[in-house]
């Protein structure tokens, strides 16, 4: 998330009474999960696994629970709770505005687009032309939805990433300040689900069409002209590129890519990144052919196993 005006280093420290190294007039433009961040960015890093990966990334700001010789050209913030402090950052920066009325007056709806009765239309959402949103569907705020867009009933735009931490007294909710981003011409079936980017987008690429009952986790981007069937759950920071076919059922995991034109037969489990151009089937996902042969060898069993008894009590 891009910040409306950029923030010292010290203030920001100042905001979570936290120590900090570097310039004090260091420069930060934007809040970032580590796996978006750009450069101008503040992010956290709280686990010994990823200090490396944090300190080394495009983020200009750490915030970061051990300290460290402060990398050049960037800043860093000590923190006890470096988790705690991200999301009160997160929440300075995108707070939470209450809705009074179904259709916002901060929403920008563009010429033609028809809002079918029950609507609700959050804070600064943005649709485009010639849209159609049937009844009950609900843009959550900062959503943007391009022309020519047409979503089913009940189905709900822009709700938070399901991203929580662990602690011993339970689960701490992480924050989403990220949009969703639907673009050109998608058609989004009845009670689906797309959920915002925890500080980036998730994104809807253009010409794509979605089934009822689908589900998009947060900051997963999907490419152009993607078909996705009926009852799919795609996990979040996902990325499925252009033209890939998912057919029902299917379920992704987080952290992999769909290669262009990939083919997802029903009722798949996808655990690893697929090469583009192929077809995939089963649990895990395989080549379809690879697993079929798998299948029809798994239906010789019992003839196989009859054959190795006869043998063996004919040696006996």
């Amino acid at each position: 998330m891009k910040l409306e005006a950029v923030i010292t280093l010290k203030d920001i420290a100042g905001m979570i009474n936290a120590e900090f190294s570097g310039n004090p007039n260091h420069k930060i433009s934007g809040i970032n999960e580590i796996h978006r961040v750009e450069n101008g960015d503040i992010t956290f890093v709280d686990h010994p696994k990823y200090y490396e990966k944090a300190l080394n990334s495009n983020a200009s700001t750490i915030i970061i629970n051990k300290k460290f010789p402060c990398p050049d050209g960037k800043a860093l913030i000590f923190s006890d709770d470096p988790f705690r402090d991200y999301v009160i950052l997160v929440k300075k920066f995108r707070t939470f505005e209450v809705s009074e009325k179904m259709i916002s007056d901060t929403a920008e709806i563009g010429k033609g687009t028809i809002l079918q009765p029950n609507v609700f239309i959050g804070n600064h959402v943005k649709i485009g032309k010639n849209c159609i949103i049937h009844a009950n569907v609900s843009i959550y705020d900062h959503s943007i939805i391009g022309n020519n867009v047409i979503i089913h009933s009940n189905a709900v735009i822009g709700a938070d990433a399901y991203y929580y931490k662990r602690k011993p007294e339970g689960y701490e909710k992480m924050e989403s300040c990220g949009r969703a981003v639907i673009e050109d011409n998608v058609e989004i079936g009845a009670l689906t689900s797309i959920d915002k980017g925890v500080s980036g987008d998730t994104i809807i690429g253009k010409g794509t069409k979605l089934d009822n009952h689908v589900q998009v986790g947060h900051d997963t981007i999907i490419g152009k002209n993607v078909l996705i069937g009926a009852h799919s759950a795609i996990a979040g920071v996902t990325e499925i590129q252009d033209d890939v076919i998912i057919w029902g059922r299917v379920v992704i995991n987080k952290d992999i890519v769909i290669g262009k034109g990939a083919v997802i037969l029903a009722t798949s489990g996808v655990d690893k990144s697929l090469e583009g151009g192929k077809t995939y089937f089963g649990v895990p996902a395989d080549e379809a052919r690879k697993k079929w042969k798998e299948l029809a060898l798994l239906r010789k069993l019992p003839e196989i196993e009859e054959k190795l008894n006869s043998l063996y009590q004919k040696k006996s």
